[in-house]
């Protein structure tokens, strides 16, 4: 995302006509918009920015191609491809299809649904830096000093001086910057790395902990407006 948090789309199009419709479509939902003319030259410029919508006016051979390449890329979040085809017919790798001639209602309609799971799809990856020291309760017994240094929808991101298996699980309170009360986590190990870095997923929360931890993403996971509804 830019820094103003607006969506960044890459449109994959030779058609001027085809981007003109579709472009006032996009910037009323304050999405950011890179062309690109060539399927070929589209991948290089997956790179150049934090890309979440991919448009691709089908090509063929060169397009299959493109989304076969974007979803070998190793890259842990993948964007929202929408594909613009001659048919209704299902595309492997598309999220959304739109079929040719593009009117400005369907376009319209495709693009909020694609909008929606970008949406959704940021919420659920976006992580959020703290540094929080806690103490944390293992399975064993134990009682050890760890900091939690980011959380997201999904977990959260340790760093610590012990050692931890995969699928060791680990309780702790979390008083989030700016939160009303403490949140009682349950977590589980899903992978470790030499330097003392822990990624966890969360096992169990309390429902009223919950509550406090999502109204807490939400404020400090917003998005730019859209300029329409």
């Amino acid at each position: 995302m830019t820094s103003d948090m607006a969506f960044e789309c890459l449109f994959v199009s030779r058609d001027a006509g085809l981007f003109r419709t579709l472009a006032r479509i996009l910037r009323n939902l304050s999405i950011t918009i890179n062309l690109c003319v060539s399927p070929e030259k589209a991948f290089d410029a997956l790179g150049q920015g934090s890309t979440d919508l991919v448009v691709i006016d089908w090509e063929g051979e060169e397009s299959s191609e493109f989304l076969r390449k974007l979803w070998m890329k190793g890259k842990w979040k993948k964007p929202t491809v929408v594909a613009i085809l001659p048919s209704e017919s299902r595309m492997p790798g598309a999220h959304v299809v739109i079929k040719k001639p593009v009117t400005a209602e369907a376009g319209e309609k495709s693009f909020r649904d694609a909008y929606s799971r970008m949406l959704i799809d940021y919420r659920r990856h976006v992580r959020h830096a703290v540094m929080l020291p806690v103490m944390a309760s293992c399975e064993d017994g134990r009682t050890t000093a760890l900091t939690v240094v980011d959380i997201g929808d999904g977990g959260v991101g340790i760093s610590t001086q012990e050692t931890f298996l995969i699928g060791d699980i680990l309780s702790f309170r979390l008083l989030l910057p700016g939160a009303r009360r403490e949140v009682l986590v349950n977590v589980r190990v899903l992978w470790t790395r030499d330097y003392g870095r822990i990624g966890c997923e969360f096992v169990r929360i309390p429902p009223v902990d919950l509550i406090v931890l999502h109204d807490w993403l939400k404020e400090r996971s917003r998005v730019k407006k859209p300029l329409v509804e």
